[in-house]
């Protein structure tokens, strides 16, 4: 049925004795069975430890499972561990096809794993997607829960920024200084898209230097800094943030400058100019029109002395036409 095996069962017959087909196939068995165990003794030997701590804790991680993770270059020991981590924590929702594809798109199973423990501790509505998104954003999702249950409390303005105080001024013209303080928790449901700490410190900011400035006088600012918080508070700058504001206190105010008194001076200043400039604009005019004068009195005087020229060449024309004669004293014509 065979020939080609037949062939080869002769060949080592002929030339290795007494080994026959049968015996050689028997050999092959055994290598193959051989083999097997010794895969499966390093299997063993590598996976038993986690499948075992898998298996007491009731992760209910299979073997072939973790095999199949080191083939596709997932690490068995983060997702065991993540896994065991989330059943003790009463938290059974997360599958380990869920935490391995999380580990292949680049994220921190563990860190995610640790902040829904947190959150359900907290007893803070967070989900597996939720978590994750949060985190291949690029955002730090544990420690956006623990601001959650522990407000974090924000400088404004920011020192980092090399401003130590937010400058307002008042309708009295009097500068104001102030530096607040702003007590923020983690939106967590606006995470993913949400504007930074930085942008809240902003609008902090402005809403400080605006309730400042509306202010009919610093000394109301001064008897009740609080009205300013209340005021930035009534705004909602924290809509469409990572963050919620949970008070804002004023850690420190000052009085700066008289900024009205020296706009004031700064504006004399200008008008006693523009009036110079216009008194010795006037004066360049009246100049002016001196000279122009003068040059019309000479261009008069020019034309009297033309016209009194005038007069004897018109004598002379007239006593010779015989139209002018001369009246001699005795009455006779001349």
């Amino acid at each position: 049925m065979f020939p080609q095996i037949e062939a080869l069962g002769v060949v080592i017959a002929q030339g290795g004795g007494d080994i026959t087909l049968p015996r050689l196939l028997l050999l092959l068995g055994i290598g193959f069975v051989v083999l097997l165990l010794l895969i499966f003794l390093f299997l063993f030997s590598k996976y038993f430890k986690l499948w075992l701590r898998a298996f007491v804790t009731r992760a209910r991680i299979s073997p072939l499972t973790l095999v199949f993770m080191s083939l596709r270059k997932v690490n068995p020991n983060v997702i065991v561990d993540a896994k065991i981590s989330a059943v003790q924590a009463a938290i059974p929702e997360i599958s380990t096809a869920a935490l391995e594809a999380h580990y292949l798109a680049g994220g921190n199973v563990q860190r995610v794993t640790r902040a829904l423990i947190a959150a359900s501790r907290a007893r803070i509505e967070l989900d597996w997607d939720t978590a994750a998104a949060i985190d291949l954003a690029g955002r730090n999702v544990l420690e956006a829960v623990q601001t959650s249950v522990d407000p974090k409390v924000i400088d404004c303005p920011d020192p980092r920024r090399g401003r130590t105080t937010l400058d307002g001024v008042a309708r009295d013209g009097i500068q104001l200084k102030a530096r607040a303080r702003v007590t923020v928790r983690t939106n967590l449901s606006q995470l993913v898209g949400g504007a930074t700490e930085d942008t809240v410190i902003a609008r902090v900011g402005e809403g400080i230097v605006s309730a400042i400035g509306s202010s009919e006088s610093h000394k109301v600012v001064l008897a009740n800094p609080a009205l300013i918080a209340q005021a930035v508070l009534r705004k909602s700058l924290d809509s469409q943030t990572a963050y919620e504001i949970v008070s804002i206190d004023i850690a420190d105010i000052d009085v700066g400058d008289n900024v009205g008194a020296r706009l004031q001076a700064d504006q004399a200043e200008a008008d006693m100019r523009v009036a110079r400039a216009l008194a010795e604009q006037r004066r360049a005019e009246a100049v002016a029109k001196e000279q122009e004068m003068r040059a019309l009195t000479q261009e008069n005087q020019a034309k009297v002395v033309l016209a009194e020229a005038e007069i004897p060449k018109a004598m002379a024309e007239a006593f010779q036409e015989g139209q002018l004669r001369v009246q001699m004293a005795n009455g006779h014509p001349g």
